[in-house]
């Protein structure tokens, strides 16, 4: 089940002409929770932390590696999200 944040997020990315899936369950741990697309534009991959939550390292390192294979990280940690 999404937290609100999530559906915060994905509704203001849908807002903003992308395709957003939840992933939900993957064959990997620390995998963000959401990835966004747009044509023309590189993929987004977002993990969603509520305020008092952290950031362990397996997602750290899972950031980085998207961001490796040229996808986009963005760590949504606020209550509201700007695009």
């Amino acid at each position: 089940m999404a937290s609100k944040l999530q559906t915060l997020t994905i509704k203001q990315y849908k807002d903003n002409g992308y395709f957003v899936l939840n992933l939900i369950r993957t064959n990997h741990n620390g995998i963000p929770d959401l990835v966004a697309f747009k044509e023309g534009e590189k993929p987004i991959f977002i993990e969603c932390k509520e305020k008092t939550d952290t950031l362990k390292p397996i997602q750290e390192y899972m950031g980085r590696l998207v961001q490796k294979y040229g996808a986009e990280y963005v760590l949504v940690k606020e209550k509201w999200l700007y695009l």
